[in-house]
C-alpha cells in the first residue's frame, strides 16, 4: 500500500505529473501523426530503373493475409489448428490467473498484455476458420496459388515501412492484382502488432527490470508469473514463424497508445480511490517518476523492433529460399534440355 494519498490535490498538481503528463502527450501527438500520414494516405514513387510508374501503400495489408501460412507447402489447416491450439491454451491460463488472484490482476499491464494476446488467437482462429473454407470450397479469389516466398513480395518503399516490406520487385503486378484487406483485416493486422510490442515490453521488463531487483523475501517466482511472462511470446512467435502477416514499423503508434490508455487508466482509477500502484515506478511521489516514464516510453522502441527484425530475418529467408528452389529447378531443366 502506498504512503502517499492519490487522492489529495498536491499529489497531483506538482511539476512530477505535469512533466510525466507532457511525456503521454507527446506520446498521443507523435503516434497520430504517424496513423495519418502512413495508415491512411498512399504514397506514390517512380521507379526510374524500369521507367514505370508503381503505386506503393504505406502499410498495405491482403485480405488473404490474415489466414495464409508462410510458405505456400504448409496447409492453411495446420496454422488454424495451431491457433486454436494457441487460443485454448492462452484462455485457460488467463481464467485460472483470473480465479487465483481476482480482479486485482486487470490492475497490471502484463494482465492487459495477456488478455490481448488471448483475443488476439480468438480472433486470428476466426479468421483462419474462414480462410480455410474458402480454400476448401475453392472459393477465393485472391490468387490463392501466389507462393508467399514469391508472390507477395514487392519493392520495399522509402522511410518508416521499408524494413517490413517484401522485396522481390518483378512480382509488383502480381501484388497489385491481389485484394486488400477491409476494416477487419487491418484491425485484425493492427492488433497482431500491439500484442508483439507489449508482449516484448512486458516480458523483458519483468525478466530485466523488476525481477532481478527484487529479493526473495519480498517475492519469488510461482507457476504463473513463468507463464505469463513467456508463454504468450513462445506462442506469438510460433504464429509469426506460420503466418503471413507483415510487420510495417509505423504500426508502432499504435502500440504507443495501448500503453497510454493504460496509464491514463491507472492515474483516473488512482485519483479516484488512494490505492497501491501496480508497478513502483508508475508512482508520482517519486522525484525520479519523471525519468522512469521516459525510460518505460523509450523501451518501447527495442521491445517493438525486436519483433520487426524478427519479421525481417523471415522474409529475407524466405526470400533466399525461393531463388535457390528457382535456381535448382532452372539447372534441372536445363540437364533435361541437353539430354533431350
Amino acid at each position: 500500500m502506498a504512503d502517499d494519498d492519490t487522492t489529495d490535490p498536491s499529489y497531483w498538481l506538482n511539476w512530477r505529473f505535469f512533466l510525466c503528463a507532457l511525456w503521454i502527450v507527446i506520446a498521443v501527438i507523435l503516434a497520430s501523426i504517424l496513423i495519418i500520414k502512413y495508415e491512411v494516405f498512399i504514397k506514390k514513387k517512380t521507379n526510374r530503373k524500369d521507367d514505370e510508374r508503381h503505386v506503393d501503400a504505406i502499410g498495405i495489408f491482403y485480405e488473404g493475409d490474415t489466414w495464409r501460412t508462410s510458405l505456400k507447402s504448409i496447409h492453411p489447416a495446420w496454422l488454424l489448428v495451431y491457433r486454436l491450439f494457441a487460443f485454448g491454451v492462452m484462455l485457460a491460463l488467463l481464467i485460472t490467473n483470473l480465479i487465483i488472484d481476482g480482479p486485482d490482476m486487470l490492475f497490471f499491464y502484463t494482465q492487459w498484455t495477456f488478455a490481448l494476446v488471448t483475443f488476439y488467437f480468438g480472433l486470428a482462429s476466426s479468421h483462419s476458420i474462414y480462410g480455410c473454407y474458402q480454400y476448401w470450397n475453392g472459393t477465393d479469389n485472391d490468387n490463392i496459388n501466389i507462393d508467399h516466398e514469391r508472390g507477395t513480395y514487392m519493392a520495399p518503399s522509402e522511410g518508416l515501412n521499408s524494413q517490413s516490406m517484401p522485396i522481390d520487385p518483378p512480382n509488383l503486378v502480381l501484388v497489385h492484382g491481389r485484394k486488400t484487406a477491409g476494416v477487419w483485416g487491418y484491425f485484425f493486422q493492427i492488433i497482431f502488432q500491439i500484442c508483439a510490442g507489449a508482449v516484448g515490453l512486458t516480458d523483458s521488463v519483468f525478466w530485466f527490470i523488476i525481477y532481478p531487483f527484487q529479493t526473495p523475501a519480498e517475492y519469488s517466482l510461482n507457476f504463473l508469473d513463468v507463464t505469463m511472462h513467456s508463454v504468450n511470446a513462445v506462442l506469438l512467435l510460433v504464429d509469426i514463424v506460420l503466418n503471413r502477416l507483415r510487420f510495417p514499423f509505423f504500426r508502432l503508434a499504435y502500440f504507443g497508445l495501448w500503453t497510454c490508455a493504460f496509464v491514463i487508466f491507472q492515474w483516473i482509477v488512482h485519483a479516484c480511490v488512494s490505492m497501491w500502484w501496480p508497478y513502483s515506478f508508475l508512482d508520482l511521489s517519486s522525484p525520479y517518476a519523471p525519468i522512469w516514464y521516459l525510460g518505460v516510453g523509450l523501451i518501447h522502441l527495442p521491445a517493438f523492433g525486436i519483433f520487426a527484425l524478427i519479421v525481417r530475418g523471415k522474409q529475407r529467408l524466405l526470400s533466399r529460399f525461393h531463388e535457390a528452389h528457382e535456381l535448382a529447378l532452372r539447372k534441372k531443366m536445363l540437364n533435361l534440355s541437353c539430354v533431350m
